[in-house]
C-alpha cells in the first residue's frame, strides 16, 4: 500500500481541527481544512550533493645507501629516519618517519626534508626535496667494519668474558677527554663505522691490564685488529704454611711499585689479572700485617701465598 505524505499531512490536519472543534463553534471540518496553508513537502527527500574529502597530494621517494660510491646498496641492518628541517619550538628538529631494512619507500607530503641513514655507527644525513613525482634517493656511507680481538704473550688466548673494548674518537676534545663511540665492546663483534681513525682501549681483567691503540677504519673493508696483552692471572692467599688452606676473612691490597693501589678486596682469595711488573701484596688479619713483594711475569698465571715469616706487625701470632 501506498502512503504518501500529503495524505499524512491531510490526515494530521483533520485530527488537528477535530481536536480543536469544542473551541471553535459554527466551524465546519471540511471548511475548515480548505483554509489550511501549509508549506509545500516533497513525497521524497531530494538527493544531497556530497563530495569527497580532498586528501593531501603525497610523494613517494625510494632511499637507499651504500657503503661506498662503486659498493652496491646495503639490503640490511639500516635504519632510516626521516625529520623536518625547521627545529620544533624545543630547538629539536620533529621525526616525520622512520623505516628499517635496506632500500626502503616513503610517502611524504611534498616538501623539503632530512633524511638520516644508520648503519650500526656508521651513518649520514641528506637533504633531499619531495615532490608530486616519484623520485630515488642514495646516501654514501662511507663507512666499514671494525672487528677486534687480543692474546697474551705467545699467542695464548684470553677467555673472551674477561676481555673488552672501549671505541673512542682519535682526537680529543679541548678537555683533553677522546669521546667515547662505543663502549663494551666483545671480542670478533663486527662493529659498523664510519671510515677514519680510532682510539681503541682493551681491557683484560677489571685491574690495570689495559692496551691503548689507534685503528683506521677503511671505507668498504672489515678491518681485524689483535692486540697483545702483557699480563697474567694472580692468585693471593695467606697460609699457615707453603701450600696450605688459605685463611678466610682477609683483607688484601695490592700496591705497584710507585705506591699506587691498583686493588683492593676481602676474602680467602684474591684473584685479579695484573700488567707485567713488580707489585706487593699487602694481607690485614684480625690485627696482623702481612706484606710480600712479588713479580708478574706476561702469561704466566701463578699463586703468591703470603707466610707467616711475612708478618710486618702483629699483636699475637697468627691464629685461626
Amino acid at each position: 500500500m501506498r502512503f504518501s505524505v500529503r495524505r499524512f499531512v491531510t490526515l494530521l490536519a483533520a485530527a488537528f481541527l477535530g481536536m480543536a472543534a469544542p473551541y471553535a463553534a459554527g466551524q465546519e471540518g471540511d471548511a475548515s481544512l480548505d483554509k489550511l496553508r501549509l508549506p509545500g513537502l516533497n513525497e521524497y527527500l531530494p538527493p544531497q550533493n556530497r563530495s569527497p574529502l580532498a586528501l593531501e597530494e603525497m610523494g613517494q621517494v625510494t632511499l637507499s645507501a651504500q657503503l661506498t660510491e662503486e659498493a652496491g646498496e646495503i639490503p640490511r641492518g639500516l635504519v632510516w629516519r626521516v625529520f623536518s628541517p625547521e627545529p620544533d619550538r624545543n630547538g629539536k628538529l620533529p621525526l616525520i618517519a622512520t623505516a628499517q631494512g635496506g632500500t626502503s619507500v616513503l610517502s611524504l607530503s611534498p616538501g623539503s626534508y632530512l633524511v638520516h641513514a644508520a648503519y650500526g655507527r656508521a651513518g649520514a644525513t641528506k637533504r633531499i626535496t619531495v615532490g608530486s613525482e616519484p623520485k630515488s634517493e642514495r646516501l654514501v656511507l662511507d663507512a666499514g667494519g671494525l672487528k677486534l680481538d687480543a692474546v697474551l704473550s705467545g699467542g695464548v688466548r684470553i677467555p673472551h668474558d674477561r676481555l673488552r673494548f672501549s671505541i673512542y674518537e682519535a682526537e680529543p676534545e679541548a678537555t683533553g677527554e677522546r669521546p667515547l663511540v662505543i663502549p663494551n665492546v666483545k671480542p670478533n663483534a663486527v662493529v659498523r663505522l664510519n671510515a677514519g681513525t680510532y682510539h681503541v682501549v682493551s681491557t683484560y681483567g677489571s685491574v690495570n691490564a689495559v692496551i691503548r691503540s689507534d685503528i683506521r677504519v677503511h671505507a668498504g673493508e672489515l678491518t681485524e685488529a689483535t692486540v697483545e696483552h702483557r699480563a697474567a692471572q694472580l692468585t693471593l692467599k695467606l697460609v699457615r704454611e707453603p701450600g696450605g688452606e688459605a685463611i678466610a676473612d682477609t683483607a688484601w691490597s695490592v700496591v705497584t711499585e710507585t705506591g699506587e693501589i691498583v686493588r683492593e678486596t676481602v676474602g680467602a682469595f684474591a684473584s685479579m689479572v695484573l700488567a707485567e711488573g713488580e707489585y706487593t701484596a699487602v694481607a690485614r688479619n684480625r690485627d696482623r700485617i702481612y706484606q710480600s713483594d712479588f713479580t708478574v711475569v706476561p702469561g704466566r698465571n701463578q699463586d703468591v701465598e703470603l707466610l707467616p715469616d711475612d708478618l710486618v706487625e702483629a699483636a699475637d701470632t697468627l691464629t685461626d
